[in-house]
């Protein structure tokens, strides 16, 4: 038997049922708008309907006669005045009306039962720190009102407080770090612990503002940035810490996202960068993305004293002098680049003697980057070797006139094997993964203006050049792209960014030959 065709209406009628259903709802809004007066006025009267019916049930029933005789004598009174019945229409269309109208409540002014006793229990925990037995008009005291104290607040939607500003008596020290480290540590606990809280002291005003701080993103990949040569992007930051945002891609999307820019160069004051973290916390992966990012002006050379190959992807490229894993490989790579920097610095002073300019290549940058070199530093100690820190002295102390940067990764359990010369001349620093306050101002200096959690994503930490402001960052996605649990997306953003490869990848680069 044949099939039978389905009639027009069902086989391609839907386009035409969703448009009369959208017909049907345009007509159906423009008929609310138009009889919206007589929706609200039939509205009112239902309601003055329904507020007589419950007067007439509460009244009791011997005063219902004197009641009826009333409302008769009112209506008499209406119909014998000149348009008495006129104006009674209109005056009841006109209750109907107001009766009827769409009524909203009113939004809070205030904190509500739950929000009260969370800002007095922080005003309580404040009083043994803010107060003092001499002071005759205390502004915290037990049992005292939190809204002298406190002059403005917010709060998030799960009724944590997200904003704070108070005020605080003149006597207290908020000058000295540990005082205020202990407030903060204090409004930290109190607050909600999980978020990270930045603290705004104003010593001359007497007044402390505590924000929550979103979390930096964490999606952004690694891509070509627009900077100008000597110019790294060690990654991303709050707008507010910045004057400066950079265009990104991220998917089909563009964005301007705050970027923290370390400059190198011959006037650049923080010429090399020492970035510390526990294992895990993307300090690898910084290193990589700087590695992608010096490329396209420079040369690399590239000492991993880990061994794991995260470098792999580097080898035999375009740029890449060096990728060293072993003891040997690693003292002669360095080696040859003290041994570069020295004869940089000749070429760049006869030319000077002789009132000529520098050669081009004294101008072209070389990088040095090392991973982990406690490792490697641990092997020559075994086999009677030198450090390799030791052959890092010239390019430190020499690198910025010659034209030569080093970036130097290391844990925070092997700190203390860096040599005085890498402590004094890294002026850059950066701390990634969890860590510490102690950690921090080893590392940085200075203590960060924001509460650290405990949780935090791979490449998320704190930076420092020189002497300038603590900074939030979090570094891009650079992960590796021979690593099988990169996803496809940072593989490819990884790969775009490589340069051309000149040799095999499994044929080495010696330094001597370059």
């Amino acid at each position: 038997m044949a099939r039978r065709p389905l009639p027009r209406i069902l086989s391609n009628g839907s386009a035409q049922i969703a448009r009369s259903r959208d017909l049907a709802r345009t007509a159906a809004d423009s008929a609310t708008d138009v009889l919206h007066p007589l929706i609200t006025i039939t509205r009112g009267l239902r309601r003055l309907a329904a507020a007589g019916r419950r007067k007439w049930a509460d009244t009791p029933k011997d005063r219902r006669g004197p009641l009826l005789f009333l409302v008769a004598s009112v209506v008499l009174v209406v119909a014998l005045v000149p348009y008495g019945p006129l104006l009674a229409v209109i005056t009841l269309m006109a209750a109907a009306a107001w009766s009827g109208r769409e009524r909203v409540a009113p939004a809070p002014t205030g904190p509500d039962e739950s929000q009260t006793q969370r800002l007095q229990s922080l005003y309580e925990a404040l009083v043994p720190y803010f107060s003092a037995a001499e002071d005759p008009a205390p502004l915290y005291a037990h049992g005292g009102d939190w809204e002298k104290a406190f002059s403005s607040y917010d709060f998030d939607d799960d009724g944590r407080v997200s904003q704070l500003h108070l005020r605080y008596p003149a006597y207290f020290t908020d000058g000295e770090a540990e005082s205020r480290a202990r407030i903060e540590q204090l409004l930290h606990a109190k607050s909600g612990r999980g978020r990270e809280y930045h603290f705004e002291w104003d010593e001359e005003g007497n007044e402390l503002k505590i924000t929550v701080l979103p979390p930096l993103p964490t999606d952004i990949a690694a891509q070509r940035f627009v900077t100008a040569p000597g110019e790294t992007v060690l990654g991303f930051t709050d707008p507010a810490d910045v004057q400066r945002t950079l265009p990104l891609t991220h998917g089909e999307e563009q964005r301007d996202v705050p970027p923290v820019v370390w400059r190198t160069g011959v006037r650049s004051t923080e010429p090399h960068l020492l970035v510390a973290g526990e294992p895990g916390s993307g300090t690898t992966t910084l290193l990589r993305s700087i590695a992608l990012q010096c490329l396209q002006y420079g040369d690399v050379v590239i000492v991993e004293g880990a061994g794991t190959g995260e470098y792999a992807c580097l080898t035999g490229r375009q740029g890449v002098l060096a990728v060293e894993c072993g003891l040997a490989g690693a003292l002669a790579s360095l080696e040859w680049a003290a041994h570069e920097t020295e004869r940089r610095l000749i070429a760049a002073n006869r030319a000077r003697q002789a009132g000529q300019s520098a050669p081009d290549d004294t101008k072209h940058p070389l990088w040095i980057l090392l991973d982990r070199p406690s490792a490697l530093g641990h092997f020559a100690a075994v086999d009677g070797r030198n450090d390799p820190q030791s052959l890092l002295q010239v390019p430190l102390r020499h690198g910025r006139a010659a034209g030569v940067t080093v970036v130097m990764a290391e844990h925070f359990e092997s700190l203390d094997s860096l040599s005085d010369a890498v402590r004094q001349h890294t002026r850059a620093r950066v701390v990634l993964g969890p860590a510490s306050p102690a950690q921090l101002q080893a590392v940085l200096g200075a203590p960060p203006h924001t509460t650290p959690t405990r949780d935090v994503p791979p490449g998320r930490g704190y930076a420092r050049l020189g002497t300038g402001p603590v900074l939030r960052l979090q570094v891009p996605a650079t992960p590796d792209p021979y690593d099988d649990a990169t996803s496809e997306t940072h593989r490819r953003a990884v790969l775009d960014l490589l340069p051309e490869r000149t040799i095999p990848a499994e044929a080495e680069i010696s330094p001597s030959g370059v």
